[in-house]
C-alpha cells in the first residue's frame, strides 16, 4: 500500500472519512484562507488617505502600500505548483496563512513606513500561492456539470470579504485609525489554520504523496520574473513621477526580461523532458498556450486584471479625495454592490456549466465598462444625486464581475489535461494579478497626470470640477481598457462548441 493512501490525512482517507460531501467541506477551508488573502488585498485602499497623511506621503509613494501587495502576490502564483508538488495541499495552505497573519498583525503594530511596505509583502507573497487553489481543487474534485456551481459557491463567498471590507474597514480607520484595517484577516486566518486541520489533505494535487525529494524550484525563472515585475512597475511609476530616460530604461529592462523569461522556461522544459529525472520542473510551461482557449482566456484575464484592481484602487480614492466622503461613507456605498456581486456570482455559476465561456464573458466586460463610462454622470452642483449614482453605477459594475468571475478560469481551463491544470491555474492568476499591479500604477499615473493638467493637486481639500473632471477621464480609460478586453473575450467564441 502507498504511503498516500496509509496517510490518515491524504485525499483518500479523508474522502472515506467524509463520503460525498467531503469535496463541498474542503472547498469550505480554502474559501476561507481566500477570504482573508482578498479581504488583506483590498481594505486597505480605504486607509491610504490616512496612511498618506500620518506619514506625510506623496501620492506616489503611498499607492505602493497596494502595488507592493500586488507585485509580490503576483510573482507568488507561479510557485503553487511546485510548493504543492513538493509539500502537499496542507503544509502549503498553512504555511501561506501564517505568513498572512504575521504580516497583518506587523503592518498594524509598525511604526515606519518600510516597515508597512515589508508586511504588505509578505502578506502578498502568502496571497499570492493561495490564489490558485481554490481553481486546482474545483477542476480535480469536481465533475464538469458542478465544476460552474461549485465556481459560483466558491465565488460567493470569497465575494463577501471585499463586500463587507471596505465598510467595516470604513468604521474602523473612522474610530481607531488606519492601523485597525490590518488586524482584519487575523481571525479569518485562525479559523482558516483550524479548517486545515481538519479538511485539507497532505497529498499533492495528483492525489499522491507530496514529493519533498522530486524538481527543484526554477529559482533563475523566478528571480527574472520578479525583476521583470519590478521593473514593469518601477517604470510605470517613473512616467509620471521621474525622468522619461528612467522610465523608458525600467520598461525596456522588463521587455528584455520577458524575453528573457521565456527562452528560460522553452530551455528547462526541453532539458527536463530529455532528462525526466533531473533538473527543475519551469515555473511556466509554455506549452498550455498552445490551447486556443486558454491563450485568449489568458489575454482577457491580464487586461480584465488591468481594470478590476485600477478601479478597486480608484474607487475608494475618487470618493475620499475628489468627492469628499468619508471612509465610512465610501464603506457604506460600496456595501450594496458587494452583496449583488455574490448573488450574481452564484446565479452565473449555475448557467456556467451550459452557456459558452464567451458569452458570460463578454458580457460581464460590457456592463463593467459601462458602469465605469457612467461616472461621469456624477456632477457636484447635483448634491441629492451624488450617493444614490454612486450605489448604482458601482452595483452595474459588480454585476459584470459576477458574470467574469466564474466562468473565465473554469472556462478557459477545461481543455487543459488534468496534469496541467495546477500550472494553468497558476499562469491565468499571474497575467490577471500582473495586469493587476500595472493597473494599480496605471491608473495612479493617469489620475496624476489629468491632476496636474487641470491645475489640480490630490491632497487638497477643494472639490473642485475640475479635480472632478480628471477623475472622469480615468474612469474612461478603465471603460476602454475593459473594451479592449471585450475583443478578446469573443474570440473565445471558436471554443464554445468544447465545452
Amino acid at each position: 500500500m502507498s504511503d498516500a493512501a496509509q496517510d490518515p490525512n491524504g485525499l483518500p482517507a479523508l474522502r472515506e472519512r467524509y463520503g460525498p460531501r467531503y469535496r463541498w467541506l474542503l472547498l469550505l477551508a480554502v474559501m476561507v484562507g481566500t477570504m482573508a488573502s482578498i479581504m488583506s488585498s483590498t481594505i486597505v485602499n480605504v486607509a491610504i488617505p490616512d496612511m498618506s497623511q500620518h506619514f506625510t506621503l506623496g501620492q506616489e509613494r503611498a499607492q505602493w502600500v497596494s502595488s507592493a501587495f500586488m507585485a509580490a502576490m503576483t510573482v507568488s502564483m507561479l510557485t503553487t505548483p511546485w510548493l504543492l508538488a513538493r509539500y502537499g495541499y496542507r503544509r502549503t495552505y498553512e504555511g501561506c496563512m501564517w505568513l498572512l497573519l504575521v504580516g497583518g498583525v506587523a503592518g498594524g503594530l509598525a511604526n515606519d513606513y518600510p516597515l508597512v511596505l515589508a508586511a504588505r509583502v509578505a502578506e502578498g507573497l502568502a496571497a499570492g500561492v493561495v490564489q490558485p487553489i481554490p481553481a486546482i481543487i474545483i477542476l480535480r474534485a469536481f465533475d464538469s456539470t458542478e465544476q460552474g456551481r461549485a465556481s459560483g459557491i466558491f465565488g460567493m463567498g470569497v465575494v463577501l470579504a471585499p463586500a463587507l471590507g471596505p465598510s467595516i474597514g470604513g468604521v474602523l480607520v473612522d474610530w481607531f485609525g488606519w492601523r485597525s484595517i490590518f488586524f482584519m484577516v487575523v481571525p479569518l486566518c485562525v479559523v482558516s489554520l483550524w479548517l486545515a486541520k481538519k479538511l485539507i489533505p497532505t497529498t499533492a494535487p495528483g492525489g499522491g504523496a507530496a514529493n519533498r525529494d522530486g524538481a527543484g524550484l526554477d529559482w533563475r525563472g523566478l528571480l527574472i520574473a520578479s525583476l521583470g515585475t519590478l521593473c514593469l512597475l518601477n517604470g510605470l511609476v517613473e512616467l509620471q513621477g521621474g525622468t522619461a530616460a528612467t522610465a523608458l530604461t525600467l520598461l525596456a529592462a522588463a521587455v528584455g526580461l520577458l524575453v528573457a523569461f521565456i527562452w528560460l522556461e522553452r530551455r528547462t522544459l526541453q532539458q527536463r523532458r530529455r532528462h525526466p529525472s533531473q533538473g527543475v520542473d519551469p515555473l511556466l510551461d509554455l506549452t498550455l498556450f498552445r490551447d486556443r482557449r486558454f491563450a485568449m482566456g489568458s489575454i482577457v484575464a491580464f487586461i480584465y486584471g488591468i481594470a478590476l484592481f485600477g478601479s478597486t484602487y480608484l474607487l475608494p480614492v475618487y470618493m475620499q479625495m475628489g468627492l469628499r466622503l468619508s471612509p465610512s461613507v465610501v464603506g457604506t456605498v460600496l456595501l450594496p454592490a458587494g452583496f449583488v456581486l455574490a448573488v450574481t456570482i452564484a446565479v452565473v455559476g449555475r448557467l456556467a456549466d451550459r452557456q459558452p465561456t464567451h458569452r458570460l464573458v463578454s458580457i460581464g466586460l460590457l456592463m463593467l465598462a459601462a458602469s465605469f463610462a457612467l461616472m461621469v454622470t456624477i456632477r457636484l452642483d447635483h448634491a441629492g444625486l451624488i450617493i444614490p449614482l454612486l450605489i448604482l453605477w458601482a452595483i452595474l459594475g459588480r454585476i459584470g464581475l459576477g458574470f467574469v468571475l466564474p466562468s473565465l478560469n473554469i472556462g478557459a481551463m477545461r481543455g487543459l489535461d488534468r496534469s496541467h491544470i495546477p500550472q494553468g491555474s497558476s499562469a491565468i492568476n499571474f497575467l490577471r494579478m500582473l495586469g493587476g499591479a500595472a493597473g494599480v500604477s496605471l491608473c495612479g499615473i493617469f489620475l496624476e497626470w489629468r491632476l496636474a493638467a487641470h491645475g489640480q493637486v490630490l491632497d487638497s481639500a477643494s472639490r473642485a470640477p475640475d479635480r472632478l473632471a480628471a477623475f472622469n477621464e480615468t474612469f474612461i480609460l478603465l471603460a476602454v481598457i475593459c473594451g479592449v478586453a471585450l475583443i478578446a473575450a469573443l474570440r473565445l467564441k471558436a471554443d464554445s462548441r468544447t465545452q
